[in-house]
């Protein structure tokens, strides 16, 4: 809400959240990122100084970008009271569930962001926040399954868990952008059977649903 100052309105500055909203629209809006921080404070009436408060710079924004993300999807999943009792398996089902789906209501952004500048996704320098958020999230999963196990022999390494879990959310988020399947049910196809494929390969149990997971890329990438 605006103040007024004697004859005079003053805007409210814009929190972090707002800028953000600000941002995506604009880029949506113009189908380019913003030159200067300058003339988007200036076309957003707001001063240089109200996004210094919150970004460095857009570099920083859009990595905040991606954090907020993050932060929404494990938001929604912690406040459902079955989450807690899910095993790893199925909270990191969870959550590659639930990322994808906060991903799907911003597809259009996100599309535009990642194919910009035709890099790989793994060059990305605004997924760079994201990358540590996940590993973090999954070196938890595994911290908690070993504690679990009475033998270290048993336990999982947490830097090779969490490093694959952050290869497989590249995998499955360029699977997500060449998905042209109704309601993306192919990306939950995929979500379910590579989650399956990390757990039974870390579990050392037979390996069907590798066989399996190959049969539905090779099916995908033919079809």
């Amino acid at each position: 809400m605006a103040k007024t100052s004697g004859n005079k309105t003053v805007k409210k500055a814009p929190n972090a959240d707002k800028l953000i909203a600000i941002y995506m629209d604009y880029v949506l809006e113009h189908e380019k990122t913003p030159r200067s921080v300058y003339k988007f404070a200036k076309d957003n009436e707001m001063t240089e100084a109200d996004f210094y408060k919150h970004f460095g710079s857009f570099e920083g924004l859009r990595k905040a970008i991606w954090d907020k993300f993050f932060e929404n999807s494990m938001s929604v999943m912690e406040k459902a009271k079955e989450y807690a009792t899910f095993d790893n398996r199925e909270k990191l089902l969870t959550f590659f569930y639930t990322f994808f789906e906060v991903l799907t209501a911003n597809r259009s952004y996100v599309l535009y962001v990642l194919n910009e500048h035709g890099q790989s996704l793994k060059g990305l320098d605004q997924l760079k926040n994201l990358r540590k958020k996940i590993k973090s999230y999954a070196k938890t999963l595994i911290q908690d399954g070993n504690r679990e196990k009475s033998l270290k022999l048993f336990q999982q390494n947490e830097m090779i868990f969490s490093e694959g879990v952050w290869v497989q959310f590249l995998f499955l988020l360029k699977f997500w952008m060449d998905d042209n399947s109704p309601a993306f049910e192919s990306t939950d196809i995929a979500i379910e059977k590579s989650v399956n494929t990390v757990f039974d390969l870390f579990d050392n149990t037979p390996l069907e649903r590798v066989v399996d997971f190959g049969k539905f890329l090779w099916n995908e990438r033919m079809a």
